[in-house]
């Protein structure tokens, strides 16, 4: 029995001085490159981001659309599907797209998905609770006139202690009146894992 009690207490102390271990963070630059893993992370967004921004708002869909219609075009954001096996989000490069588009002026951004949903919602209970002149209409939504839609795709190559991860993303403007995809953008990512 003492037996026991000593290995029960020379675990317990040698668990509590794991948990004593400190941990030390470090603030670093965001555009500092830092890849622990080899799996997507933020530094893959921003570049996707980059790739991507320069060429949609540098492609003929754009001018095509202005000299056509003598406006900006209107583009709702839809969904990027991620077919990786990894969790990844793509809303860090989606939004720098999405604030590059109406910094740029070039381009008019309505809200999509759940959010729009919120704010029908909100314009919902002002039929109710606001004051008459400060209520906001409904059939008043501006109409987008393409949707940028994408996917994330991986492909795994392991062998021994060494592992390459690829990662394609592509996206697609879709003219929703025609059907027409009328842009893709694609970025792809390699990396090279020595374990």
């Amino acid at each position: 029995m003492k037996t026991i009690t000593k290995v029960f207490t020379v675990t317990l102390v040698l668990m509590v001085l794991a948990g004593c271990q400190t941990r030390k963070v470090t603030r670093v630059e965001t555009g500092q490159v830092i890849d622990l893993s080899g799996r997507w992370n933020d530094t893959d967004a921003r570049l996707t981001a980059e790739s991507m921004i320069q060429d949609c708002l540098n492609a003929r869909w754009l001018a095509d659309f202005n000299r056509e219609a003598g406006r900006r075009p209107v583009v709702i954001v839809g969904f990027v599907k991620n077919k990786t096996s990894e969790h990844i989000d793509a809303e860090p490069f989606l939004k720098d797209l999405e604030k590059a588009f109406i910094t740029s002026g070039q381009v008019r951004l309505v809200q999509g998905g759940e959010k729009r949903e919120a704010i029908r919602a909100e314009r919902a209970d002002q039929q109710d609770f606001s004051a008459p002149e400060t209520m906001k209409k409904w059939g008043k939504e501006v109409g987008a006139d393409f949707m940028l839609q994408g996917t994330i795709s991986s492909i795994i190559d392991t062998y021994n202690n060494e592992r390459v991860n690829f990662y394609q993303v592509n996206l697609e403007l879709t003219n929703l009146e025609t059907n027409e995809i009328v842009w893709i953008g694609d970025k792809k990512i390699k990396k090279y894992v020595n374990k």
